[in-house]
């Protein structure tokens, strides 16, 4: 077997169909398959996109004759030993899509899972280039094959992100990602996380208007913090009802690897209003849920489900800060934790609920409670 896929830009969406299809959100996905097997196989649309559109529906929303439509469309199924490629019509996505692709003939299957670009968006992930660059030379790199000294060098990163200048401390370094773009973003990605846009006139003009209407902004940019003196590599956020209320992670990539595998120190907090404040050059900020701790469970959770986290552990280095004595971030904010590290380690291989690894390093009872003694070591 051999696949390829590509999502379409708006533009290019509009220049192959003739019509706006992102008007009604709809974005085309274009899939290649040369079949080299015995078997005859069925391409499934509802794995690329459960909700994806039928050429007659789409021909029917723009009003346009249904043909084109149909002669773009993936032409299923794909005969022994021959190649078919078309269109499947999915919901939009900017930025970055994760594509499913499965592959059905009789008493067989194949799956293949992709991380696809989207142009069109100015993320932060392609300001930084850090999927094709590497920050580091290989001289500057730590490896680490054992679950002890790893932990030991998680508990020795600064507690928090900074300012530009690296004076003042902000949000906690609450969140270490293993992983890259064969495993820990398309986990991400696959659990309805999205890139976010680079601050510009665009984005700006976007994310005032998403306020005005009271809308969901799923790309809306995210200020920058700073680790290893630059600002953060990758931004994702996973939108709720409005532009004011979103989860949000910013990850910078380390020098150390852990078994082969990229290491992202972060920040995860959950934004939950927006307010004016003299410590920003827009005049104003998100407001930021005080249980940080909160936030970076919600994501532990949220990844059990997205079938390639393989371990969780929880690392000290942030310190505790209780309920009633918080600290603040840069703008003000205050925050509480029992001052633990989330550690998500992920894998190409998918792994099931019940065999995702525990590592036996801190345990919080109760990560609610005020007195942060209650960390267990």
């Amino acid at each position: 077997m051999r696949v390829s896929v590509a999502v379409l830009s708006t533009r290019e969406a509009h220049s192959e169909y003739g019509v706006l299809l992102a008007r009604r959100s709809i974005q085309p996905v274009w899939i290649e398959v040369e079949n080299r097997t015995s078997h005859t196989l069925w391409l499934m649309s509802p794995g690329i996109d459960p909700g994806f559109f039928p050429a007659s529906e789409a021909a029917e929303a723009f009003e346009r004759p249904e043909r084109r439509f149909r002669e773009l469309s993936f032409p299923n199924p794909v005969a022994p030993a021959s190649t078919a490629s078309g269109f499947v019509l999915t919901n939009l996505h900017e930025g970055v899509k994760f594509v499913q692709l499965d592959l059905v003939g009789e008493k067989w299957s194949k799956t293949y899972l992709m991380l696809t670009p989207v142009p069109g968006l100015r993320s932060d992930y392609l300001r930084s280039r850090v999927f094709l660059e590497d920050n580091y030379a290989a001289s500057e790199l730590v490896h680490f094959d054992d679950d002890a000294s790893f932990r030991a060098a998680l508990e020795a990163l600064p507690c928090c992100v900074t300012n530009k200048d690296g004076t003042k401390n902000g949000d906690p370094l609450n969140l270490v990602i293993v992983g890259g773009l064969d495993d820990a973003f398309p986990a991400l990605v696959r659990r309805g996380w999205s890139p976010t846009e680079s601050t510009w006139s665009g984005s700006v003009m976007r994310m005032i208007n998403s306020a005005l209407a009271k809308e969901r902004y799923a790309y809306a940019p995210i200020s920058s913090l700073y680790l290893y003196g630059r600002p953060q590599d990758v931004a994702l956020q996973k939108a709720r009802d409005n532009v004011h209320q979103r989860n949000h992670l910013r990850l910078w990539k380390s020098p150390m690897r852990y078994r082969g595998k990229t290491v992202w120190v972060g920040q995860i907090s959950r934004d939950i209003g927006s307010r004016m404040t003299i410590h920003s050059p827009t005049l104003t900020t998100h407001k930021i849920d005080p249980d940080v701790d909160g936030a970076a469970l919600a994501l532990a959770g949220d990844m059990v489900y997205s079938q390639n986290l393989q371990k969780i552990g929880f690392a000290g280095g942030v310190g505790p800060a209780a309920r009633e004595a918080p600290k603040r971030n840069l703008t003000t904010d205050p925050y509480f934790t029992v001052g633990l590290r989330t550690v998500l380690i992920f894998d190409r291989k998918p792994t099931s609920i019940t065999d995702i690894e525990i590592l036996p390093w801190e345990l919080t009872l109760d990560r609610a409670a005020d007195d942060p003694a209650t960390v267990q070591r």
